[in-house]
């Protein structure tokens, strides 16, 4: 039996079914080459209500995109579906509404849970999962989706294991940092934040840098946590998040850290930015000003 089946035959689709979701690491784009790429999966004409969809979202007549999105997505277009559900997830052009959004997101899985990781449509069956697993963290408001933060672990680890999603993966060092949903395992929880970090989840380089710069229930190592914490600090800045605790265990770790470990920190945080983030390349190769205790403050 699937995971995924297994999870339906816990209740009925659309309520407690499926308990089986891109600011943390980089959001799921809406990319129209990527939807027709699926064209396989579906008939004609979801993949003509997709397109016509498209070309009205993008144009900023909504209301035509949801009209196009309803029509690809009772065709069984897995893109449609996952974006109507985060279209009502965050209020995008329709009135928010976390049960609809989590309807949708709920097809999607339910159709696609056990497609192969390398399959066009698997991006958007993993940020499905990471929503899903999100609200059973929560529940929803006037629903029968109620918390079972053990089932969000569930989910989170499946979307974690076998898609190998990032920010599945960093929610998942959340819960066994924090014991959520099951025993608290520090050391799972660094293996999980690696995954993520090596990824360019921004929120899992932070805790992972964190973890290792305090040795907080894990073997510290000052380079590397302080290495992790100045590649969260500037991917962040870059990506105008909120970089207000990050800053602050940057600047913890970095007044701990002697002038050789900084200076051997910052070497490697540079190289993993040049080697792993295109936008930092050409800035990196520039000369730039020294790092200090003081510059750092100052960014």
């Amino acid at each position: 039996m699937s995971i995924v089946t297994r999870f339906l035959s816990i209740g009925k689709l659309g309520l407690i079914v499926a308990a089986l979701g891109v600011a943390g690491s980089p959001a799921l784009a809406f990319d129209p080459q990527a939807a027709q790429r699926q064209d396989a999966c579906c008939n004609e004409a979801a993949l003509t209500a997709l397109r016509e969809a498209t070309r009205a979202y993008y144009s900023g007549d909504k209301r035509e995109a949801l009209t196009g999105l309803l029509a690809a997505a009772s065709n069984g277009h897995p893109a449609a579906q996952w974006k109507l559900g985060s279209m009502y997830a965050k209020g995008d052009g329709v009135a928010e509404d976390d049960l609809k959004a989590f309807s949708f997101f709920n097809e999607l899985v339910s159709a696609h849970g056990d497609d192969a990781p390398t399959s066009p449509q698997a991006p958007f069956v993993a940020n499905a999962f990471v929503e899903i697993g999100s609200y059973y963290l929560t529940g929803i408001t006037n629903s029968t989706i109620t918390p079972n933060v053990r089932r969000a672990r569930e989910i989170f680890t499946y979307a974690a294991s076998y898609f190998g999603n990032a920010e599945a993966q960093a929610k998942l060092g959340d819960m066994y940092r924090d014991g959520v949903g099951g025993e608290q395992d520090p050391r799972q929880a660094a293996r999980w934040y690696l995954l993520a970090a090596r990824k360019g989840q921004v929120e899992a380089q932070y805790r992972l840098g964190e973890m290792l710069a305090k040795g907080d229930q894990i073997d510290g190592n000052s380079v590397v946590g302080l290495m992790w914490l100045t590649i969260a600090l500037r991917r962040a800045d870059a990506q105008h998040l909120d970089d207000s605790a990050i800053r602050v265990a940057h600047e913890d770790a970095f007044s701990l850290a002697s002038e050789q470990e900084r200076r051997k920190a910052i070497a490697m945080a540079q190289q993993w930015l040049a080697e792993n983030d295109p936008a930092f390349s050409q800035a990196l190769a520039e000369p730039e000003q020294p790092f200090s205790a003081s510059a750092s403050s100052a960014q």
